[in-house]
């Protein structure tokens, strides 16, 4: 099981990388990330698949909207520090609804938001947020941590039925 998982993660990695580097948005992380909250956490099967990304994209939209509000007030802002922790309270109060139950894929999807967004002075602000274009979170992270469970999900062999 270790040799075939280190081929199959050196193979897609190395294949990622370059897809990666061929774009303006560079998230090898993003990637790698929803790989581990897919294959590890949830057990890698076609549920696990379902669940992962939904609760992914949770987590994505949470600290999105997080991020929205954050920008919004003024830095060093108290504010900002309970938005953020009221925004962690309604991601993992969300797994007790089931679409929303892997809270290990909704964590990943939350700082990997975070991850593309702050490094990014332009990406973080609202106007960015809000726009069409490739400093949108919600487009960019979503694409590129379900693109890769997908990839996963489909390239893996069976697992003797669904979970």
């Amino acid at each position: 099981m270790i040799n075939s998982l280190a081929v199959s993660v050196d193979l897609l990695g190395g294949l990622f990388t370059g897809l990666f580097l061929a774009t303006d948005t560079f998230l090898i992380w993003a990637a790698f990330v929803a790989w581990a909250s897919f294959f590890y956490h949830s057990g890698g099967r076609a549920a696990a698949f379902r669940s992962t990304l939904v609760s992914n994209l949770f987590g994505v939209w949470v600290a999105w909207t997080a991020a929205l509000a954050f920008a919004s007030v003024p830095p060093g802002s108290l504010v900002g520090s309970a938005i953020i922790a009221t925004s962690i309270i309604i991601y993992i109060l969300g797994a007790h609804i089931r679409t929303f139950s892997s809270v290990p894929a909704a964590t990943y999807g939350y700082p990997c938001t975070f991850s593309f967004l702050t490094p990014r002075p332009e990406a973080f602000k609202p106007t960015a947020m809000l726009s069409l274009s490739s400093h949108h979170a919600l487009f960019i992270v979503p694409f590129f941590n379900g693109y890769r469970s997908m990839l996963r999900l489909c390239l893996s062999p069976p697992h003797g039925g669904d979970s």
